[in-house]
């Protein structure tokens, strides 16, 4: 669906504001339906899904390596389940129905308890109907703190998302609309920011934790009124901070920044011929400017891959609107096989590298998103790039990724376009 100008400007208004987050353990976490505020202040509500009564669902906070307790109660009336995006947990804490748990019936509850190995930004979300439960509000926030966080007057978290909206606020009804898996998946018509602060102090040092939590848009992203430096990408630090610049971020995709305020900090939405802003923190009063230089977080804990890898695979993605036939028995396939089998893809003993092409033969963007691991990024000359949980793949292109496979258990690797997954695009590994 085409972005309609009338409505996606009307998102220019202040960001809105999240909610607080809860830093106790353990938590509840409560999905239920809950009226959102999508339109700008004021004007109608959505009917939607939450948790604790708004979407997103509030912030969970947790020191990195201490454990985080979390029960998941559900009073929606349908099933559904939690999936802690990213993080490198055990499995079967994972939140995957049919895979690492049961589904959580309407009326149950299900305690979740892991540790947080990884300083860094994630975040939460349904893994049943996902298509439909997260495109609904249940998804929020989990930031990782370092034991020793960088010195910045604002930790913010921003989620980026757009929603199928009629004028009135109304959610449209029309999930898992065949023609939207086979092409882009479900794109709205509204996108705005959501934001832990809405206001700042120009000068001040600021924390931006971008999350993109859509279902189904990639957001080329512009960010304005920051001189900023990229720290982290999917909760993995840079070993350098990177000057930032445009981005694209794929749905499950996050991106930490840390830098100056130079004025009113705008997200810009970066189309093919025109720019749209998605919202704005106010910068108000002045602030002597850090003179401190925006060094590196600290290195993620992660074992570097062989150089030589134990298994070298490749796993294509085909089928789609425009694309070619091939021997699934759904919309989209991996190397010739719809959703989920009996057997794994593949399995591996633990403390395997692997190396896996990730091949683009269809005509769109896909995300893939590894459970329980991340993964570097295998540049052309074949050195090790970024660190990430979820890889953007554009159409017709390949990305190589290279893993240690150290978590045991069974792993869901699947398009984050979550139309995608739902109609064939999903497989699993399990790791001995």
């Amino acid at each position: 669906m085409n972005l309609n100008r009338r409505l996606f400007l009307a998102s220019t208004t202040a960001a809105l504001a999240l909610p607080k987050a809860l830093v106790a353990s353990p938590n509840v976490l409560r999905a239920e339906p809950v009226q959102g505020q999508i339109l700008p202040g004021g004007e109608n509500t959505t009917a939607m899904l939450g948790f604790n009564g708004s979407t997103p669902g509030p912030a969970l906070r947790v020191r990195q390596g201490e454990e985080l307790a979390v029960r998941f109660e559900n009073r929606m009336g349908e099933g559904s389940s939690v999936h802690w995006h990213g993080i490198r947990l055990e499995n079967a804490m994972d939140g995957v129905p049919g895979l690492t748990q049961d589904l959580v019936q309407p009326g149950a509850d299900f305690d979740y308890r892991f540790r947080a190995p990884d300083a860094g930004t994630y975040w939460y979300h349904s893994h049943n109907r996902s298509w439909e439960q997260v495109a609904k509000g249940l998804f929020g926030p989990l930031i990782v703190e370092e034991a020793n966080p960088p010195e910045v007057d604002h930790d913010i978290t921003v989620m980026l998302d757009d929603w199928r909206i009629e004028q009135d606020g109304t959610l449209m009804g029309d999930f898992g609309a065949r023609h939207d898996f086979a092409h882009a998946g479900r794109l709205g018509n509204y996108a705005k920011i959501m934001t832990s602060e809405v206001s700042v102090m120009q000068g001040a040092r600021v924390r931006l934790r971008l999350i993109n939590t859509a279902t189904a848009r990639v957001f080329p992203t512009r960010i304005e009124g920051l001189n900023g430096w990229v720290v982290a990408l999917d909760g993995m630090p840079l070993a350098e901070p990177r000057a930032l610049a445009d981005v694209s971020l794929a749905p499950a995709q996050r991106m930490d920044v840390i830098g100056d305020v130079t004025g009113p900090i705008k997200f810009i939405f970066i189309a093919q011929s025109e720019l749209y802003e998605m919202g704005s923190i106010a910068a108000e009063g002045q602030k002597v400017l850090a003179a401190k230089a925006i060094e590196a977080l600290p290195a993620a804990n992660a074992t570097r891959p062989k150089d030589q890898p134990d298994h070298a695979l490749s796993l294509k993605m085909e089928g789609g609107a425009m694309g070619g036939r091939h021997a699934g028995d759904d919309i989209w396939a991996f190397n010739g096989v719809s959703g989920m089998s009996d057997a794994p893809w593949a399995t591996f003993n633990r403390g395997d590298t692997v190396a896996i092409d990730l091949v683009n033969d269809t005509s769109f963007p896909h995300g893939i998103h590894l459970h329980g691991h991340h993964f570097y990024e295998v540049s052309a000359d074949g050195s090790l790039g970024d660190l990430r949980d979820t890889s953007l793949v554009e159409r017709g292109e390949t990305q190589k990724i290279a893993t240690v496979f150290d978590n045991p258990g069974k792993w869901l690797l699947h398009c984050h376009m979550l139309g995608h997954q739902a109609s064939g695009m999903k497989t699993w590994v399990e790791v001995l």
